[in-house]
């Protein structure tokens, strides 16, 4: 695993590199990383013109947030930006649909078309990104929060995962496991009981 952490301290210096606006480490940067974001995102939208779009977002924010990487791993840093532009593309693609539908003025006719319905995944990064589960992800250490979004959001396999952060298998495997457990004492902080208290 000694490659990984060449790889990760190599990426933390191209971000160092990046926040001073040194030009060739954002290449560098690119060059390891847009093939694999590419792929993933393709994974999750299926529109060539909105993955692209994407893509050149995610570097735009690498370039302009570059200073405030805290040490996280790169590769973990970098997809919660991608996945964040994609939630925000969706949006902006269903608002333009919505303005389109509805009409301006005119007599209300009783009819309103229907709102394009977000699919389950939709609904699942939306959740994650701006509902409790969202808020109770960011409760949980950084570390076990990459683990979950990548082995649960993203569906990587146990050795994808891995490969991704840089860490042995069997410490996915323990820290998805902690996640959860993380994830569902945060989740029960964030719910109130049926009795009315805290949970």
């Amino acid at each position: 695993m000694g490659g990984h952490r060449e790889k990760d301290e190599g990426d933390a210096s191209l971000l160092r590199a990046v926040a001073a606006g040194d030009s060739a480490a954002m290449a560098t940067l690119y060059d390891r990383h847009a093939g694999w974001l590419h792929a993933r995102l393709t994974r999750r939208c299926a529109d060539p013109e909105v993955v692209r779009e994407v893509l050149q977002d995610t570097f735009v924010t690498v370039w302009r947030s570059a200073g405030t990487h805290r040490g996280e791993e790169a590769g973990g840093w970098l997809w919660t930006i991608a996945a964040r532009r994609l939630i925000d593309a969706r949006r902006a693609q269903e608002r333009a649909a919505r303005l389109e539908t509805t009409p301006i003025d005119g007599p209300r006719t009783g009819y309103e078309p229907a709102a394009a319905t977000p699919s389950a995944e939709e609904r699942v990064l939306a959740g994650l990104e701006y509902g409790d589960v969202g808020t109770a992800l960011d409760r949980i250490s950084p570390e076990l929060r990459e683990v979950l979004r990548a082995t649960v959001v993203d569906g990587l396999t146990t050795r994808e995962t891995a490969r991704l952060l840089g860490i042995p298998e069997g410490t996915v495997k323990s820290r998805a496991m902690r996640a959860r457990a993380e994830l569902r004492a945060a989740l029960d902080r964030l719910t109130p009981s049926p009795m009315g208290g805290p949970a």
